[in-house]
């Protein structure tokens, strides 16, 4: 095995880069948000709400322009049976931002979250928060898992060393500045990958464009060369599936910490609108180079490279058409370039989720639901030791388990059936309760797990309309199998059936205890009747006595009289701005104080 010492000490000089950045960013904000009285373990969370308009944007495109983005973007534009048509990563992720932009950002800004969570459990309660706490952190740590993975196998490509070594270091550096400087690391070092990966796939682009081994990219595009047109055609048969995957990115991009983490460290409602708009367009830009590689890969005569006659599809190793084209087509200091640009991308994806992750952990699951009167010392402390176990989990699936991807397909599914309906309910959706969102989690997660996943070798046991057989060779065994294929939209049906068994279960409830026909003393979840109980964490009723969080069963106080928000759900200075009128008519609970 050669090491290349060229290539290693390129991705030493990005990796070194990224973690100066990281440890400067920490020094540079450490006092951050301590003049306003602000929690240090807030400021991990969310950057003492003050990130603004430029390292906002950059972070926010950083978080889905991660590895997987661009290499996964390349290998579809570069497969013969999809093409740019199947391509769907920059255009869903795009309007996702979009629509987070225009729908989401701002209730949840201007109501002063802190995690992603918070209106679940202040709605729905602290065990319901638990529950959802569970596909939202399953998705986080697989996706870190499927990124760092897919680090390794692009290292070991072209600098041909061990590929756990490198997921290792990798993992290591960025947890390392994850725990020193929180959120303000993560988005400073993001700005400079989001730099690195751009200088980085455009140096590139030009080289292997002009190599001789590559036919006329707007030829290949629509005429048969090496392989099918690269421009792709989406079958008649598989239009439900291709809609079907398309609001997946589209709309299951949006419940992510990873995203609201950006929008509720924006230092305002609109700045939060403004920076997911940003990030729409900066996710298109970033995904120019990432086709042309994946149409440089298409219109390839690999026979006349020193890769070898046999082309990358042919030797199932489509997934890493990038780092492919990066050594096989371009001199050897620009492919080292561009490497590194790629392991920053991945690093830019990991440290994100690994903190999303430790921050809902701390805050929604130990702070809310277990230790109410646990100090800021200590869920500082929680949030470090998870950050640590966190990523120690991504890292070790990212080595041991070759289902990786499956897992993270199936957890983001989990994510857009199950926790995608549920917010749009707590914030838009007067009168939803915790019975209907018990009612819409099951619904939602036995619709999709129903519908199996192959990747897994999970058999289906709901066989949509329209499902076929195909044989297939599994990327573990390399065996011919058969495996049943869903034609159905099947997982966007899943998440609308979620989100009315949601409404109609909660207000069926609401009416049977309300008229009773069913007793109050059967409303087991304090949901309907006891509103005020110690399970619904209202925002109108939660008072601090000392360091303990207990409730006041007076008539609601009116929200910038109480110390409420601040001790709870809400900063100081989120209050001073709102009027009373405008929580009244805001506020997705309001309903719970008129009735």
């Amino acid at each position: 095995m050669t090491i290349h010492v060229e290539g290693l000490v390129a991705i030493a000089i990005f990796y070194l880069l990224i973690l100066v950045v990281g440890i400067w960013a920490a020094w540079k904000n450490k006092h951050s948000g301590e003049a306003e009285g602000t929690n240090r373990s807030e400021t991990i969370m969310v950057g003492g709400r003050d990130i603004g308009l430029f390292v906002g944007g950059f972070t926010m495109t950083a978080t889905w322009v991660g590895g997987g983005y661009i290499n996964g973007t390349a290998e579809y534009v570069y497969l013969p049976d999809y093409g740019l048509a199947w391509a769907q990563a920059p255009f869903g992720y795009a309007l996702s931002l979009v629509v987070g932009g225009l729908f989401f950002a701002k209730p949840m800004r201007s109501r002063g979250y802190v995690t992603m969570l918070d209106p679940f459990q202040q709605i729905y309660g602290k065990r319901m928060g638990g529950l959802l706490f569970i596909p939202a952190l399953m998705g986080e740590i697989f996706w870190s898992a499927a990124i760092l993975s897919a680090l390794g196998a692009t290292l070991s490509v072209i600098v041909d060393i061990n590929i756990k070594m490198s997921v290792v270091i990798s993992a290591l550096i960025a947890i390392f500045y994850t725990l020193v400087g929180g959120l303000y690391s993560v988005a400073y070092t993001d700005v400079v990958q989001l730099i690195c990966i751009f200088i980085g796939l455009w140096i590139s682009v030009p080289f292997a464009l002009t190599n001789p081994a590559v036919s006329d990219i707007t030829v290949t595009a629509v005429k048969q060369v090496y392989q099918s047109p690269w421009r792709g055609s989406i079958g008649k048969n598989d239009t439900w599936v291709w809609i079907d995957n398309f609001c997946l990115l589209m709309l299951g991009g949006i419940p992510w910490q990873v995203y609201f983490q950006r929008v509720l460290s924006a230092s305002s409602a609109t700045y939060a609108q403004v920076l997911s708009f940003l990030a729409a367009f900066g996710c298109l830009v970033m995904a120019v180079p990432s086709v042309l590689i994946g149409a440089i890969g298409a219109s390839t005569d690999w026979n006349q490279t020193s890769y070898g006659a046999i082309a990358p599809k042919d030797r199932d190793q489509a997934d890493m058409i990038l780092p492919i084209v990066l050594q096989h087509l371009c001199p050897p200091f620009v492919s080292f370039f561009g490497l590194g640009a790629v392991s920053a991308a991945v690093m830019s994806s990991a440290d994100s989720s690994i903190l999303s992750a430790s921050s809902m952990f701390a805050r929604n699951i130990y702070q809310l639901a277990f230790r109410q009167s646990a100090s800021d010392r200590e869920i500082v402390w929680v949030m470090r030791i998870t950050i640590f176990v966190f990523g120690g989990l991504a890292t070790l699936m990212a080595l041991v388990t070759g289902t990786v991807y499956g897992l993270w397909y199936l957890s983001s599914d989990l994510v857009y059936v199950i926790i995608f309906p549920q917010l749009i309910s707590v914030l838009f959706v007067k009168g939803t309760n915790t019975y209907g969102s018990v009612a819409a989690y099951l619904f939602g997660m036995l619709l999709r797990i129903g519908g199996g996943e192959p990747y897994l070798r999970m058999p289906p046991f709901i066989y949509y309309p329209g499902w076929i057989t195909e044989q297939r060779i599994h990327h573990m065994t390399g065996e011919m199998e058969d495996v049943v294929v869903q034609k159905f939209p099947f997982k966007t049906v899943s998440m609308l059936a979620s989100f009315l068994g949601n409404v109609a279960v909660s207000y069926l409830a609401k009416y049977l205890f309300e008229s009773g026909k069913i007793s109050h003393k059967y409303d087991f979840l304090d949901a309907v009747v006891s509103k005020h109980s110690g399970e619904i964490m209202d925002k109108t009723t939660l008072v601090t006595r000392g360091n303990n969080i207990g409730l006041s069963e007076m008539a609601p106080v009116k929200p910038r009289l109480s110390v409420t928000l601040a001790a709870a759900f809400k900063r100081r200075d989120t209050l001073a701005a709102e009027t009373v009128e405008e929580e009244d008519e805001s506020s997705p609970d309001s309903s719970h104080h008129d009735e």
